[in-house]
């Protein structure tokens, strides 16, 4: 059982002994004292340095000197990542080429690699719900073999004293020739009841509960395992097994599907005659409103601002309060001095202390306020919400004065992975509180044909319990997202799978946490359940077939041909079939995730063409799709036989598919514009 606990001691092995302490002058930044420490012995907000070759003593942030890391035990990621000021880094990784001062953030037990270390070994104790049918078999095994042993041993009694003659010759006394005394032999009943206690002792050395218990906690440790060493951090056997039941999956858009990194790509004035109002005075007051928000396009506004000014403080800003899903209110003031910082002009200063009240959002957050968004600002935004970008409407005073564009590109292997997932016979939907222009854009550059629209937080968790009410006994629904309103969504979901770079709540509340910002290892996540749950399966069979055969081996049923055992040799099988078990449950060390690129061939060149028709925009969550639940077309889905069956049909179209590209290719360089008209058209309210 060493060997399945392999990707444990890897990583414990990263754990790092000590760490080289700094003090820093507090006017030139230069190192003026450093000392060698525990690394257990290290402090939050601790200076720490890390010489090019060293390990990170713990998770922190970089606050001077460049460098890149080998992060490959903790994310699976073979490349080296380069690291820079304000860069996070993680402890037990490798600095490689640079000198790093890095500030410590987290310590001890909060560690990501304390935490990680901590889940795996959680997860190889776990029991599967599949371990509670091997318990249940194994309650009931004990009492049945002891009771076919005794059975055993009275039918070999009556058989010798009926057919006395004919199993003589197989007693050991026939063999060994064996006396009691010169010119005796044993009697008959000594012969018949060494023939039936060795029959019955040696069905119970043959009969082995210990395969039956053995074949699903080695499985689920090795495959804990593995997917800790890939990157894939499954907190338990029954996430492991109810994976690879999964029918419906939900991703979140923002940091998910999307890359999470928003950037401001425009701004604009809606008051282009007032002098007053400049696009220096409303950044001023976005940035100050901002200075104070967590949420990603907050953050994404608030950098675009201190690039602009050049400084890091703005103004101040109080009874800030923000609502998920629409925007936020806030009052701002004191940011004159920051709007004249490189202008000789003082004329303003006077206005320190006037205060702006202030609203920054979505239309829905404008209207819930009673400010009207005038046809020009809404066809502003529309133009940025085609091309699946986010427009931020910012109002000062009850009354509109701009709109902030920012775009979250999608992440490169997001259409490959929905293709593969749609593949496999998956239900793929998109949720989020985007408005649904924006969201359709997305769900076009991605092949998601079912999208829900301005759904808000509170309502992605009551969102995954319909859908779970609705799916199909046994079918199960998951849920990717990376974000703190997506918490309880993935908790309440059958299989929440939360991206590692996202909120600790997140990670916190997913039941499969992926360690790179890599949206194929979902695809990875899911066939290595499929793959675990097969060798149990596989397992569960070979112990079953080894009792089947072996038993009535044991209790003499072959003995009219000549075969017979004795308890010596049951002893061996019954170990050598416990060992069996466990050399097949290591066989899923060979498991390693699929290359996301086999799936770009031509089937993906024709779905990438057609993946932009046909998709369903909904707003909310009150037209949700609802299956017959004695559907036959839905109790097919995802099975085994749909998936044959696909491939088969998918065999004959191979041929012609290439073909159909090249044709459909050219027609739709002749028809963009008429395909982005028919999607306008094709709303659901």
């Amino acid at each position: 059982m060493g060997k399945t606990s392999d990707a444990l001691t890897k990583l414990l092995s990263l754990q790092p002994p000590q760490g080289i302490l700094v003090r820093l002058n507090e006017d030139t930044g230069t190192i003026i004292e450093e000392k060698i420490i525990l690394a257990k012995l290290i402090q939050r907000n601790d200076i720490l340095k890390v010489v090019p070759g060293g390990t990170i003593p713990t998770d922190g942030r970089v606050i001077q000197g460049t460098s890149t890391c080998d992060e490959s035990l903790i994310t699976g990621e073979a490349m080296p990542v380069e690291k820079t000021i304000g860069s996070q880094v993680v402890g037990g990784t490798k600095n490689l080429n640079g000198m790093l001062l890095i500030r410590a953030t987290h310590v001890g037990s909060e560690t990501a690699l304390k935490q990680i270390i901590k889940l795996v070994e959680g997860a190889q104790t776990s029991k599967a719900p599949i371990q509670a049918l091997a318990d249940k078999i194994a309650g009931y095994f004990v009492p049945v073999i002891v009771s076919f042993s005794g059975i055993t041993l009275i039918c070999w009694i009556i058989i010798g004293y009926t057919h006395f003659d004919q199993i003589e010759k197989y007693s050991m006394y026939h063999h060994s020739k064996m006396k009691h005394h010169e010119g005796t032999k044993p009697s008959q009943m000594e012969v018949i009841l060494e023939l039936a206690f060795r029959f019955a002792i040696t069905v119970l050395s043959i009969a082995c509960p210990c395969a039956l218990g053995l074949a699903t906690p080695t499985a689920v440790m090795v495959g804990t395992g593995v997917g800790a060493s890939q990157g894939i951090l499954v907190k338990g056997g029954e996430p492991l097994e109810t994976a690879q039941k999964i029918r419906t999956i939900v991703f979140d858009k923002t940091g998910t599907i999307t890359q999470g990194k928003p950037t401001v790509i425009d701004t604009r004035l809606f008051l282009p005659n007032d002098s007053y109002w400049t696009l220096k005075r409303m950044l001023a007051i976005a940035g100050t409103a901002e200075s104070a928000s967590e949420h990603p396009l907050g953050k994404a506004i608030r950098i675009y601002c201190q690039n602009f000014f050049g400084c890091e403080q703005f103004g101040h800003c109080e009874d800030f309060n923000a609502i998920w899903g629409y925007g936020l209110s806030v009052k701002v003031n004191e940011i004159e001095s920051l709007i004249n910082k490189n202008s000789q002009s003082n004329d303003n200063i006077s206005l320190n202390d006037k205060v702006y009240f202030v609203l920054i959002g979505n239309r829905e957050w404008m209207e819930r306020n009673s400010i009207h968004v005038t046809d020009e600002i809404d066809s502003a935004m529309s133009k940025h919400e085609h091309d699946g970008n986010t427009a931020v409407l910012i109002a000062v005073d009850n009354k509109i004065i701009g709109m902030i564009g920012i775009a979250d590109p999608i992440k490169p292997t997001a259409p490959l992975t929905i293709f593969a997932l749609q593949s496999m016979g998956l239900n793929v939907l998109l949720v989020t509180g985007d408005n649904m222009k924006t969201a359709r854009a997305v769900a076009t550059q991605v092949g998601i044909k079912n999208v829900y629209a301005e759904v808000l937080p509170t309502q992605k968790e009551r969102f995954i319990a319909t859908l779970k009410e609705n799916s199909r006994k046994g079918e199960k629904v998951a849920m990717v997202g990376d974000g703190v309103n997506d918490s309880p969504a993935l908790a309440r979901a059958d299989v929440g799978i939360a991206v590692g770079t996202g909120a600790d709540v997140a990670v916190e509340a997913a039941s499969i946490v992926l360690i790179r910002d890599a949206l194929e290892d979902v695809l990875g996540a899911i066939l290595l359940s499929k793959k675990t749950v097969r060798r149990i399966r596989f397992n569960f069979l070979f112990a079953i077939i080894y009792n089947l055969i072996g038993i009535p081996i044991a209790a003499g049923i072959l003995l009219p041909i000549g075969i017979s055992l004795t308890p010596w040799m049951a002893s061996a099988a019954m170990a050598l079939s416990s060992v069996s078990v466990v050399m097949s449950s290591l066989l899923l060390r060979n498991y390693r995730k699929p290359d996301i690129n086999i799936y770009n061939n031509n089937e993906f060149n024709l779905w990438s063409i057609n993946k932009g028709k046909n998709i369903n925009v909904h707003r909310g969550i009150d037209n949700i799709d609802r299956t017959p639940n004695g559907s036959f077309i839905s109790s097919l889905r995802g099975s085994r036989l749909a998936q044959i069956l696909s491939g088969a049909v998918s065999a004959v179209k191979q041929q012609a598919s290439y073909s159909l590209y090249n044709k459909q290719k050219s027609t739709l360089l002749l028809n963009t514009n008429s395909i982005d008209d028919e999607m306008e058209l094709h709303v659901i309210s």
